[in-house]
């Protein structure tokens, strides 16, 4: 991927969910490029190790623990953000959690984490971080500044077994397309892109492992998830690293769609036709029969 790496050295990044995949691969992207880094994790223990590395390979890197759910700890990533490094130039909106199992067996607690994390914080990204980039373009004409959120293919089609999921990211690709519309009637100095990765070797199979909590018990349907999303991740041919090359040529290169793997458009289209012509959704396992019959023996059908 070709991006005009020169263009980003002595400006700053924000990240969330920077103690891992995609977001700790942008993060180190960034540092190769001289960027200043502000990084937020909700867990200690990643984002000290993200913060080490980082800083070992001679990087300016902040690090904050962070729930994105929570409107005042991003409020604080932001004012906190200011004071250090002044407006950002490029914000990551990343963090995610995923979720698996049919979608009526979704406790109140996993609608509540899942859109709390992977809606809100977006939400709050946007809301805390937009406000500071349109006055640094209000103050500096040459000022360009970028705001990236992480949706999912899944924002794009509806695969069965994961609608908790499938829900969040499709708001946040609503979210993110009305984000650049609405930019546009302000600025031609502040843009949006919103990522839309398949499976990467991250780990994303392993936050739905908190889907029981609250006291419910993991019902057969999102263990037969989780299984088969732990299988797919791991079975990934694009990893994290090229994933964050292909957001900053897209940042790069003005586009707002940012995509891991284009070849996955297939079902998109599908999608777009089946609502053209007010058809019923089409079946996702068209191509793969076998493994429909196998869901539906697992899932008692």
């Amino acid at each position: 991927m070709e991006f005009n790496g020169a263009a980003y050295a002595g400006r700053t990044a924000v990240i969330t969910g920077a103690g891992s995949g995609i977001g700790l691969a942008c993060a180190r992207l960034a540092a190769r490029l001289g960027m200043n880094l502000v990084l937020a994790e909700l867990r200690q223990e990643a984002l000290d190790a993200a913060v080490a590395a980082l800083q070992a390979a001679g990087a300016t890197v902040w690090g904050q623990r962070v729930d994105v759910s929570q409107a005042e700890q991003m409020e604080a990533l932001a004012e906190a953000t200011l004071q250090r490094f002044g407006s950002p130039h490029l914000v990551f909106n990343n963090a995610g959690v995923g979720s698996v199992g049919l979608i009526w067996e979704a406790s109140a607690h996993e609608w509540e984490r899942v859109l709390g994390v992977n809606v809100m914080g977006v939400v709050h990204g946007v809301r805390v971080f937009t406000p500071l980039m349109l006055q640094a373009a209000a103050a500096d004409s040459g000022y360009r500044g970028h705001i990236v959120n992480s949706a999912s293919m899944a924002g794009l089609v509806n695969a069965p077994n994961m609608g908790v999921y499938n829900a969040s990211k499709h708001a946040v690709v609503s979210l993110s397309e009305t984000l650049y519309q609405d930019l546009a009637l302000v600025t031609t100095q502040v843009r949006a892109s919103v990522l839309c990765p398949f499976y990467v070797p991250t780990a994303i199979a392993t936050s739905t492992r908190h889907g029981a909590a609250g006291g419910a018990v993991e019902t057969p349907s999102q263990a037969l998830g989780r299984a088969m999303l732990e299988k797919a991740t791991a079975a990934g041919k694009v990893s994290a690293d090229e994933v964050a090359e292909r957001i900053f040529a897209g940042v790069d290169q003005g586009h707002f769609y940012i995509y891991s793997h284009p070849q996955a458009l297939a079902s998109v289209q599908q999608r777009m036709e089946d609502i053209l012509q007010a058809r019923n959704p089409g079946d996702p396992f068209a191509h793969k029969p076998a493994l429909a019959a196998q869901l539906r023996k697992a899932l008692g059908a």
